[in-house]
């Protein structure tokens, strides 16, 4: 508050609401100490090993050495992992001010999506049960983006749905909007959580999702895509039951 006293007796007050900024200062803060964390925890191990590997190697016999071999080549690609979303999520935000206007058909990019999980489906004994709208319309996107979008989504439904049981992938046209659903069977997301998944490194159980893989990053970069896209990004869970991811895309106009 500002206050300026004018010739007449009268005061002038200026009232400045910095909450905003406030926030953004905080989430810059939260978002530094996390990814220092999520860097330091795997490089603290392939320090950790390589120093054993280096001073203790011609103690170390063969299967014991290939078993921290193989750590320190996961712990590697984890931190690989991050930094790439890192890149990913900052390329997003810096065109987020472009919309993107390509007429982009989605049914081949869900049938790529499919193929590129189908692995990781059949680990989980899991299903990936498509519904497509016969005419569904095409969609004003980055085709790349999308394409990341649906992996990130995919990929989010099989690593937390109950193995055996079925990741549902619709697409429907509704009204100016094509409506994409992602839908798991697993252990869904209590309510004071919801608001808060899309956020940079948030995670429901820290222990869990580290165990299952995956950067904390995967729903905040979903998020970004569909905020560029002038879309809408909706969730959907109930604790036992399950999740649904939705997002609704623009029609592309000629």
């Amino acid at each position: 508050m500002r206050m300026v006293p004018l010739d007449d007796g009268q005061l002038l007050i200026r009232l400045i609401d910095r909450s905003e900024a406030h926030a953004a200062e905080q989430m810059r803060v939260d978002f530094v100490a996390n990814a220092s964390h999520e860097l330091r925890t795997p490089l603290s191990t392939l320090i950790g090993y390589t120093e054993t590997l280096r001073e203790q190697g011609g103690e170390i016999d063969g299967e014991t050495r290939e078993r921290f071999l193989t750590v320190v080549d996961d712990e590697a690609h984890r931190m690989q992992s991050v930094v790439e979303d890192l890149i990913s999520l900052s390329r997003i935000e810096a065109e987020r001010f472009s919309t993107p206007t390509d007429a982009v058909d989605l049914a081949p990019l869900i049938g790529q999506v499919i193929e590129n999980s189908r692995r990781a489906a059949n680990e989980r004994n899991s299903k990936l049960e498509v519904a497509i709208a016969a005419a569904l319309p095409a969609i004003a996107a980055d085709s790349g983006q999308i394409l990341q979008l649906l992996d990130n989504l995919v990929t989010n439904a099989l690593r937390y749905g109950t193995p055996g049981t079925p990741v549902t992938i619709v697409a429907e046209p509704e009204g100016a909007m094509v409506h994409l659903v992602i839908a798991d069977e697993g252990e869904g997301i209590a309510p004071e959580h919801v608001k808060r998944v899309t956020e940079r490194f948030y995670r429901v159980d820290t222990s869990r999702s580290r165990a299952l893989g995956g950067t904390g990053l995967g729903l905040s970069i979903v998020k970004h895509i569909v905020e560029r896209h002038r879309g809408r990004l909706t969730i959907e869970s109930k604790l036992g039951v399950g999740t649904k991811m939705h997002v609704l895309l623009p029609v592309h106009r000629s």
